[in-house]
């Protein structure tokens, strides 16, 4: 498998070769249209193919997506057999011993030669200026940039490198924000508050100086997932892609701005922001599959646009889980296990769920040694980096399997005293949760379900199961607690704690959570000990579907109701009946009209596969 590419162009023809390309040829939009062929497309079985379309409407340029969205194609990204093979090579480093000896110092010499193919070279020449507009000549209306969802706020470039230098210390941040472009010269700069990239707008904002930025748009494979990457502050995501490629990144200075992009890019537009400047931006379809609000967001004012000869134009769609999103963040999963370990070497393993969409939920397994361990790691884990802002942490013993996600979740079921085993705090959440009554900051949710140690309470015992009556017994007593709770399902998973999910049709009056002592009073109900409430239009039976809106729409501290060894989660939209005040989002969900076209124009497009 080759290692490095030597730009996207390479990585392209890899893709091809390896039958993990579609080439569309029929004339497709980039308003919609694409984003609805790739969703279909990441959601399909193995994520799908890469897809590159040729023949955009009203562009010059094809545009490339999915490129990452697979197992198979995240590997050949970043050039190894497995994800874990590259977490291994990092791991040798972090667990690095002085030599012995002189001749014991030849061991090390091939994790030198690794650093050295790290730093990145200045290119004098670069094949990412062959084409040059700068002024009044740069037009980003020419690039093919999507408007990927109908509530979108406009076009968003999607997949950026974008590279700005601490005013402080000089470090370099290569992260991927989104672009929203406004005009031909303008575009949003959406800096999460939590992220380099703001705090070094916060430096500029302080002097005040314009703020020089760099965005390179389709970098090698290695380079784009690096800026992903959840690094300390100011390490340099460029260094991480040189040592993943074994081969530096070849840099080129800007035309218009001190900063450095990589030479190998398709297009890189220069420019600066004004420390003073805020523009409202969104909404924008996000991976969390809803939309995140219109906000002010600094404006990126351009001065240059390049780009080598026939560029392609990459970018990534993100909405409801899977999507190509999901196969990046599992890379840094891997990845960067072996760094999490060296702060917490108790920690064996551990897995985001796809629902959790990266910051709402882990499982981390841990080697339990004493009591209150799982505690501890918890607490440890909300004050880890871009971990702090994890809401549910889930502690199993290090002997779970995390690779089967029913296994886990049974056992889960099975372990937990619900009275004693689940931990509600408060801290810092990711600026995309909606479901805390304020931004930024809410409820957390710790579950201990390890295996209890010397020293440490037994579980309660759990009382004698009472056998689970028959639906239509379950559906009447819900009716009987509420007309409003219109449905019932208990998956069929025996365990100690049994769960009965509940349509709850919400009328703005009534709270979810002022059900609880008529649910766990009612006789035919006595069955089930965790309760979770869903908005009337969710399917019951889809379990992806119930994780995900559980993870999504639940503030720990306001949702959570437990009492007599038994639990209420309301997983509904909130209003202000349910004291949230803040605006919720929309679903992300895809215009119809598009939906039918793509749909008949399958065999056109060449796209049957995606829609058996």
């Amino acid at each position: 498998m080759k290692a490095a590419y030597q730009n996207l162009h390479e990585f392209i023809r890899a893709l091809q070769q390896a039958g993990e390309l579609l080439r569309i040829e029929a004339p497709v939009s980039t308003y919609l249209e694409i984003t609805q062929i790739t969703d279909l497309a990441s959601k399909s079985p193995g994520g799908g193919k890469a897809l590159l379309f040729e023949n955009v409407i009203e562009s010059d340029f094809p545009v490339l997506t999915n490129a990452f969205g697979s197992d198979r194609r995240i590997c050949m990204a970043l050039g190894v057999p497995s994800l874990d093979a590259l977490a291994q090579r990092l791991q040798r480093f972090v667990q690095l011993e002085p030599p012995k000896s002189f001749a014991d110092a030849f061991r090390l010499l091939p994790m030198g030669l690794d650093i050295l193919r790290a730093i990145p070279r200045k290119l004098k020449r670069a094949p990412c200026q062959e084409v040059v507009y700068r002024g009044k000549d740069v037009d980003l209306t020419s690039l093919p940039v999507l408007t990927c969802w109908p509530q979108d706020g406009g076009p968003f470039i999607t997949l950026p490198v974008v590279i700005t230098r601490s005013l402080v210390t000089g470090r370099r941040n290569a992260g991927m924000y989104r672009l929203q472009v406004f005009d031909a010269s303008t575009t949003g700069m959406h800096w999460h508050i939590h992220k380099d990239g703001s705090h070094y707008y916060q430096e500029y904002r302080k002097t005040p100086t314009r703020m020089p930025v760099a965005v390179a748009i389709g970098t090698d494979p290695a380079t784009t997932y690096a800026a992903t990457a959840p690094l300390p502050r100011g390490v340099d995501e460029i260094m991480l892609a040189g040592f993943i490629r074994r081969k530096p990144v070849p840099m080129a200075r800007c035309l218009t701005v001190d900063l450095e992009v990589p030479a190998e890019a398709e297009f890189v537009i220069e420019g600066y922001v004004d420390p003073d400047e805020l523009r409202l931006e969104g909404p924008f379809g996000d991976h969390t599959g809803y939309y995140s609000l219109v906000d002010e967001y600094p404006v990126f004012h351009v001065t240059a646009l390049t780009h080598r000869q026939n560029p392609v134009y990459p970018a990534t769609v993100v909405g409801r889980p899977p999507m190509e999103d999901c196969y990046l963040a599992k890379a840094s999963e891997r990845i960067f296990l072996p760094l999490l370990k060296t702060i917490l070497p108790e920690i064996s393993d551990f897995w985001m769920p796809w629902e959790g969409v990266f910051h709402n939920a882990t499982v981390i397994a841990i080697d339990k040694e004493y009591p209150g361990h799982a505690r501890r790691v918890m607490s440890a884990i909300w004050s880890q980096g871009q971990m702090s802002f994890c809401k549910v942490a889930i502690l199993v013993d290090t002997d779970m399997d995390l690779s089967r996600p029913r296994e886990v979740f049974k056992t889960i079921l099975n372990e937990l005293d619900l009275e004693a085993d689940l931990y509600i705090a408060e801290g810092i959440l990711d600026v995309l949760d909606h479901s805390a009554p304020d931004a930024l900051f809410g409820g957390k949710l710790g579950i201990d379900a390890t295996r209890r140690v010397a020293g440490e309470r037994d579980r309660t015992e759990p009382a004698t199961p009472v056998p689970i009556p028959e639906p239509a017994v379950v559906e009447r007593a819900a009716k009987e607690v509420s007309p409003h709770l219109v449905a019932s399902y208990a998956p069929a998973m025996e365990a100690r704690n049994r769960l009965l999910v509940l349509n709850f049709k919400k009328n703005g009056k009534v709270a979810g959570r002022k059900l609880v002592n008529k649910l766990f009073k009612h006789p035919d109900l006595a069955a089930f000990s965790i309760f979770v409430l869903y908005d009337s239009n969710i399917d019951l039976k889809d379990g992806s579907l119930l994780l995900w809106k559980a993870f999504n729409n639940v503030d720990p501290k306001r949702d959570i109701v437990k009492t007599g060894g038994r639990i209420l989660i309301d997983a509904t939209k909130k209003g202000r009946e349910d004291d949230h005040h803040r605006p919720w989002p929309d679903d992300i969900v895809m215009d119809q009209e598009i939906v039918e076209r793509v749909k008949k124009r399958a065999k056109e497009l060449g796209i049957e596969q995606f829609l058996a």
